[in-house]
């Protein structure tokens, strides 16, 4: 028994943000002072170690279940099913529903049950819920849908990644720069007819040490109010950690799956951040002393942005319809998935198509 991708869709907000739309922005250090450096020198900076050049933002009138909800409805009309034979819908995020304006989050009732609202669902068993993971989310939803539907619990389920990182940015802090808002879903199911589907997977947590890599915190700009929170990120140290872990994690995936590095066609990879990314994958095919091949790993974040659990679903969704030039994924294709964040966690899961 398999458990197969039968269909998938993505929400990708039409608002454009350059880089030059920091440009009058004031960027503060931790102590409220001013960086001295200019912005064109910072945005020049993140676009060299990130690769971003532009980001996506939500219209104001948006909230991270309706991303959700469109990418969903496109995944359930690309997988030809219906929707009232979904026993679960399971929602990745991790702030909710935020409005344009505001600072509050609401997660009550949870975006999975808003988005099996939207969808006009009837069937009472069929089970919505969400799940708060980091930026590994979409990847864990898939991993908790492949055990129910191994178990027998369940035979199709719908998983979504959707969030509005917008909403929660420090604008004082030149981390906002990298976050994005986006959404992508997958329908998976039940295979009994060929090879494809899920043939291998990891989760991970590292709590000890590494919880607050990634936190809530303080405005730079100590004049704004002290109890307000925004995403906070200790960049160093989240990047040491990923180049230390990532690889051991998707090596370890791969060789559980029974292929060999010579098999795998392709690395869809969490786009948090480019040269982080392409130091992970180079050090993964260092563990297995090969060269990286050419065209291995497709890279949208410099267009994009960082929107966390959105990244993988929304670039997948991208190559299997076509859109994404240079990359195609084809029948029998042998796919590593993988994701690095908040926890800090890490995931991954091999896949044939």
């Amino acid at each position: 028994m398999m458990t197969k991708i039968i269909g998938v869709g993505n929400y990708i907000p039409s608002e454009t943000i350059t880089n030059l739309f920091f440009d009058k922005h004031i960027f503060l250090n931790e102590e409220g002072v001013v960086l001295k450096e200019n912005n064109a020198s910072i945005t020049d900076k993140l676009k060299k170690i990130t690769g971003i050049e532009e980001r996506r933002y939500a219209d104001n009138t948006q909230v991270t279940s309706d991303l959700g909800y469109i990418a969903a409805k496109k995944a359930i009309e690309n997988s030809e099913i219906d929707p009232e034979t979904l026993d679960y819908i399971i929602f990745a995020h991790n702030f909710g529903d935020v409005r344009f304006g505001t600072v509050q989050s609401d997660m009550v009732p949870s975006l999975a049950a808003r988005v099996k609202h939207l969808l006009g669902i009837r069937n009472n068993f069929c089970v919505a819920y969400d799940v708060l993971f980091g930026c590994p989310g979409w990847i864990e939803g898939v991993i908790q849908a492949h055990a129910f539907i191994r178990s027998g619990m369940a035979k199709r389920c719908l998983v979504i990644g959707a969030e509005t990182l917008s909403r929660v940015v420090d604008i004082h802090d030149r981390d906002s720069m990298i976050y994005a808002d986006g959404a992508g879903a997958a329908v998976l199911e039940v295979n009994n007819d060929d090879d494809s589907g899920i043939k291998a997977h990891l989760s991970a947590s590292y709590t000890l040490e590494e919880k607050d890599y990634l936190y809530f915190g303080k405005s730079y700009n100590n004049e704004r109010c002290p109890d307000t929170r925004y995403i906070k990120m200790d960049g160093r140290k989240i990047y040491e950690f990923a180049l230390v872990n990532v690889p051991d994690a998707m090596k370890k995936c791969l060789d559980n799956s029974g292929y060999s590095i010579e098999q795998l066609n392709k690395i869809i990879i969490h786009q948090a951040n480019e040269k982080m990314d392409e130091a992970i994958v180079n050090r993964f095919y260092q563990l297995y002393g090969k060269p990286v091949p050419e065209n291995i790993m497709p890279m949208v974040i410099h267009k994009l942005g960082n929107s966390s659990v959105a990244t993988i679903p929304s670039l997948l969704t991208m190559i299997l319809q076509d859109e994404l030039e240079h990359h195609k994924i084809s029948k029998g294709d042998i796919v590593l998935f993988a994701s690095v964040g908040a926890g800090m966690n890490i995931n991954a899961f091999v896949y044939q198509f």
